[in-house]
């Protein structure tokens, strides 16, 4: 029953408490109103989705470098190809372009454009251990169905996304986990807080199915039940985020599942065993 209570809150309760807060009103006829902060929301969401995507990856200069390469080319070429640790470097800095345009420069727009406070938009801690039921029941929901799909070669060929050899789990697998963790934070905070609470004044509960087109469609190129199952996901994150104010305990989540789809993947290729007994 209590589990019951819980859900119809998140769902039912959030969803009438959005909507109450939202102002959506009508320009009176002749009249065009604009809400210039949904608008630089919306366009940069944008940008730093495309910017990202098209130069978030060190492939994306190789046509430069490789034409004539300068002493500089051939720097680049040895510290982000050709071994272990030039794809560590490779991965984190597509986490780090990540970061930036999900997570620096939202931030910047929330305190000097806005003027707000980023405890409004989701990095808040106070009450977010009081929805902890929806984190043990996704963990209970996901890590079955993780483990089941580490069965199949196209999960192993994705995860982990960073591929120690093996002996070299640590330390290299920890600093690259380090990395991911904040590249969550930038993609919790890029949706379910900069969207999201950047946007429930004007749309109320809609902004978080706003958000949810762009989240989904940053996962093209994923498994398909992997970029379906971020269409609910999303739902679910956004819905506890305007729960709680909060997108500490998203964070959790989606982390907590991200780590494990790389732990079972190492254990099924045995690499993740032959560094623990060898560190």
């Amino acid at each position: 029953m209590k589990l019951k209570k819980y859900f119809t809150d998140l769902f039912v309760k959030t969803w009438v408490e959005a909507e109450n807060q939202s102002v959506r009103t009508a320009p009176a006829q002749g009249t065009v109103t604009a809400d210039m902060k949904v608008i630089i929301i919306l366009v940069y969401t944008a940008i730093g989705i495309v910017v990202s995507k098209y130069f978030g990856h060190t492939t994306a200069f190789l046509d430069v470098v490789l034409v004539n390469p300068s002493r500089f080319d051939l720097w680049y070429c040895s510290f982000f190809f050709g071994s272990e640790t030039g794809k560590f470097h490779s991965m984190v800095y597509w986490s780090a372009s990540i970061i930036m345009f999900y997570l620096v420069i939202p931030v910047l727009i929330v305190r000097f454009v806005f003027r707000e406070d980023l405890r409004d938009y989701g990095f808040r801690i106070r009450g977010v251990a009081k929805d902890y039921p929806l984190y043990v029941l996704m963990l209970a929901i996901m890590l079955p169905l993780v483990y089941l799909a580490s069965t199949t070669q196209s999960f192993l060929d994705r995860y982990p996304l960073f591929q120690p050899s093996q002996g070299h789990v640590f330390p290299l697998f920890l600093y690259w986990q380090a990395a991911y963790f904040l590249q969550f934070v930038a993609v919790e905070f890029l949706f379910r807080g900069f969207m999201v609470h950047g946007m429930k004044h004007r749309f109320g509960v809609y902004a978080v199915f706003i958000m949810v087109i762009p989240y989904c469609l940053v996962h093209i190129g994923k498994p398909f039940g992997e970029t379906m199952a971020a269409i609910l996901a999303g739902i679910i994150l956004g819905m506890l985020s305007l729960k709680s104010r909060s997108i500490i305990l998203g964070i959790m989540i989606h982390y907590s599942i991200a780590i494990s789809m790389d732990l079972f993947a190492l254990w099924r290729e045995g690499v993740l065993w032959s560094g623990l007994v060898e560190n």
